[in-house]
């Protein structure tokens, strides 16, 4: 029985870890801001129209 125990806890563990980095990357839309600097990198390579982009 203990190392059923064990092994959901450290399930549980993990997928409380999961849901806490989900959490801050819709917390503070961390998201949209990779996705911002992504952008902003793609048109610097191609040499493209700078992007309007306000964080």
């Amino acid at each position: 029985m203990g190392k059923v125990f064990k092994i959901v806890l450290k399930i549980a563990a993990i997928l409380s870890a999961v849901i806490s980095v989900l959490f801050v990357v819709y917390f503070w839309n961390l998201d949209q801001k990779l996705l911002g600097w992504a952008y902003v990198q793609v048109n610097r390579i191609f040499d493209r129209k700078k992007a309007d982009i306000k964080f």
